[in-house]
Formats: C-alpha cells, sequence, structure tokens
C-alpha cells in the first residue's frame, strides 16, 4: 500500500529541504522531518541551493507576499512574470475613489492632473448607474441586491477608464523561493523608481525571514545584462501598431492529424499540453489599460508589457457608455488632461502614472494552441469586460478562418449585458 503524506506546518526552507532529501536518500520523510526538526534547515539551503547552485530546491519551498499602497503600474510589473500566482484589488468591482495615488512628479500641477481624474470618476457614477438601469432595466424575476450589484459592477466597468494607472492598488504574490530571487533580481532594475523600491522592500524582508535562501553574491556582469534588458526591452512601445493581426506557425496538415480530439472536445475541458508542440499563435491588437489587466493574466505563453502612452487614443466604449449629457465632458477632459500631461515634462516612463487606464496600449500574446484556444473560451464570455470580449471574439473568428474545423466554445453573441456580473462576489456563506 502506498503511503501518503501531507505536511503543512514546516516554513518554506524547511519544506524544501525534505523534498530535497528524496534524492539523496531512500528513507521516508518521516526520518527526514526529524532531521528538520533537530538541525533545521538554513544552512541546508545556503549551502545547496545558493552556494552549489542547485535550484529546484528552492523550487520545493514557497511563501506568499502581500503587497499594498502600490500604483497599478508596480502591480504589473510584479505580475509581468510567467509563473506569477496571486490576486488583485479589481477596479470591476471596488469603488476606487477613496484610493491614494502616486505622484512621482510631486508638483501642483502634477496634483491636480490626478485630482481631475479622480473628480471625473466619482462625480460622474450616480448618472452612470441611472444610465445604466434605463439601458438595461431589471427583468421579471431577477433578485434586485444581485442586479443592483450588476449595475454597480458595469458602472465600475465603464468609470475605470478614467482612472489614473497611478491609482494605488494592492495585491499578493505566492510563489516559491527561486522564483522570488529571479523576479526581484529584475525587478531592481525595473525603469520605475516605484518598482525597484518596493523590489528592495520585499527582499530586505525575504531576507530577513529566510536569511540563507535570499544570500546569492551579485556580479557585476549579471547586473550590467539585466539593468540593460530592463533599460532597452521592459516596455513593448512600437511608434505604429495595427488594430488586429494574427500570425501563426502552427501548420494545418500537422494539426489535421488530431482531428478527433479537436473536433469532439466538449465545452469546459480544454485541449491537451501535448498539442502545443504544433507552434504557436501571436495576436497584436490594440487594447485598453485597463482591460490588458485582464488579458495579461494568462501567462502560458509570452504577454509583452506595453508602455501607457496616449499614442493610440482614448478607447472610444468608454465614452460611448456614459449618458449623453456626459460625453461631451469626457472628450474635453481627455484631450485637456493630454495636454497637462505634455506640459509636465515628466519623462515617458513618469508619465504613465498620469495617464488614464482608458488609454489604448500595443498589445502582444503569444501562446501555444491550447492555452491559445483557452484564453479565446474564457474570455468570450458575457460577464467579460466588453473591450477584452470584443478582442476574444476576434481572435475566435481569426483562429476559425485560420483552421475552419477546429472547435471553439466562444460565446459570440453580440449582447455583452449579464446580470450574473452581481453574482461574481466572495461572501460569508449564508450572507445576502
Amino acid at each position: 500500500m502506498p503511503k501518503i503524506f501531507v505536511y503543512d506546518k514546516f516554513a518554506p526552507q524547511d519544506t524544501a529541504m525534505m523534498q530535497a532529501l528524496y534524492s539523496r536518500s531512500a528513507q521516508s520523510v518521516e526520518v527526514h522531518a526529524q532531521k528538520v526538526q533537530e538541525a533545521g534547515s538554513g544552512k541546508f539551503m545556503e549551502r545547496f541551493y545558493v552556494g552549489y547552485g542547485h535550484l529546484s530546491i528552492a523550487d520545493c519551498g514557497s511563501t506568499t507576499i502581500f503587497i499594498e499602497g502600490v500604483s497599478t503600474l508596480v502591480a504589473k510589473a510584479v505580475q509581468d512574470w510567467p509563473l506569477y500566482a496571486g490576486q488583485e484589488t479589481s477596479t470591476r468591482y471596488i469603488d476606487m475613489s477613496q484610493q491614494a495615488i502616486t505622484d512621482p512628479v510631486g508638483t501642483k500641477n502634477s496634483k491636480a492632473i490626478l485630482d481631475t481624474w479622480v473628480a471625473f470618476y466619482l462625480g460622474s457614477q450616480e448618472a452612470v448607474r441611472a444610465h445604466i438601469r434605463e439601458k438595461y432595466p431589471r427583468k421579471d424575476g431577477e433578485d434586485i441586491k444581485v442586479y443592483e450589484r450588476a449595475i454597480n459592477a458595469r458602472s465600475f466597468d465603464i468609470l475605470r477608464g478614467f482612472l489614473p494607472a497611478g491609482i494605488m492598488t494592492q495585491l499578493s504574490w505566492h510563489t516559491n523561493l527561486r522564483q522570488a530571487w529571479d523576479k526581484l533580481a529584475i525587478l531592481r532594475h525595473h525603469p520605475l523608481t516605484e518598482v525597484r523600491e518596493v523590489a528592495a522592500e520585499i527582499h530586505t524582508q525575504l531576507k530577513e525571514k529566510y536569511a540563507h535562501s535570499f544570500s546569492h553574491e551579485l556580479y557585476a556582469d549579471q547586473e550590467q545584462y539585466r539593468d540593460t534588458v530592463a533599460r532597452r526591452y521592459n516596455y513593448f512601445n512600437p511608434e505604429q501598431y495595427p488594430d488586429f493581426a494574427l500570425h501563426t506557425t502552427i501548420d494545418a496538415h500537422a494539426l489535421e492529424q488530431y482531428r478527433d480530439i479537436t473536433t469532439m472536445r466538449p465545452p469546459h475541458v480544454g485541449l491537451p499540453h501535448f498539442l502545443t508542440e504544433l507552434g504557436q499563435c501571436t495576436f497584436d491588437f490594440l487594447l485598453d489599460f485597463g482591460s490588458f489587466r485582464d488579458i495579461q493574466r494568462h501567462r502560458n505563453g509570452v504577454c509583452r508589457m506595453p508602455l501607457l502612452t496616449t499614442r493610440f487614443g482614448f478607447h472610444p466604449w468608454y465614452v460611448e457608455q456614459l449618458p449623453v449629457a456626459a460625453r461631451k465632458e469626457a472628450e474635453n477632459l481627455v484631450v485637456q488632461q493630454k495636454e497637462a500631461v505634455e506640459q509636465l515634462h515628466a519623462d515617458e516612463n513618469e508619465a504613465q502614472y498620469y495617464h488614464a487606464m482608458g488609454y489604448r496600449v500595443p498589445c502582444r500574446v503569444t501562446y501555444g494552441l491550447p492555452p491559445m484556444v483557452y484564453v479565446i473560451e474564457l474570455r468570450s464570455g458575457k460577464t467579460v469586460h466588453p473591450t477584452l470580449r470584443t478582442v476574444a471574439h476576434q481572435m475566435h473568428h481569426a483562429l476559425k478562418q485560420q483552421f475552419p474545423k477546429l472547435v471553439i466554445h466562444a460565446d459570440t453573441d453580440p449582447d455583452d449585458w449579464d446580470v450574473r456580473r452581481g453574482l461574481q462576489d466572495i461572501k460569508e456563506k449564508g450572507s445576502k
């Protein structure tokens, strides 16, 4: 009979040591656990993980970091990592009007720009909610509380486009010890001062708690390389960009040999991972920064981090959803704020803090076929933000043109209102 053990009581370094001992001993984990309790794991991690570079050892110990009081730009920088796991405050469900805002320029004019964005966001809420109720009246049988939560959620969907990227958020980062070090080594050279400072503080706290796992020596040539990569390539920032394009290396004839499992697949089950070997799909598109934050959550591939600028314009959806009386005000606001930010003469990295999330950014995502189909199916649903849902529909159409026999269970219904948004909440069992 197999023996199964679940050990959750040990610290990350202890857990890593217990697993690593399997590779050098056929003894039971019960024996290894006793060794950890008697000797401790610190020196073990310092010797074998840091000293000898047995990197897989640090993959076996994990920790969770909670990061609060940082801009959304910091959150995106931390999450720009293929193995990121965690959660972030959602601008689609939370009223952000009381959040502080990061203001790196720190002048009267820079503060005025941030205050003006938030004033419009806050001052428009009641009118927007009334407009949504008129546009989507409650149907017979719909629970009033669920309906009102859906109304609030849609109002945040609309008005989050006018929030500056400097608005503060909070996020968690669940990571193993190896990935924590590898990611912090990159963030230490990030173009934004705020990101570098947050990375330094995270490293300080991790080193205090897990001293033997974060005692790496820094080498000048490696640091110079990381700095060069960060300065030149941290942000994806083309001068021109298509509204939408697909490029794929997947050969239709190679895909045909798996026709049975690509055509008979039922909903809610993914394509097998091995189909990734057939090639990749790269989609280029323009999407507002607010919704980019949702597409970035799909990390089974490459999602370039765009530089937030005004170059590609403000996404029209956000203005179109406003009550008629507020649309002209919003259009004027966008023009005036753009000019005000230019007058700050901030460099393009710092200027991001003062641009609203409704501005479109160039997005490039590259996936194998299974994760690509997963993204299309998940992001085509009615509860997805409408600007991203539109892109998911474009992805679906383009992929079906390329591979007509491929089954994709996408929701292509053009109606983007769903009262079920009011059910997407985290509540105690039994609460109303």
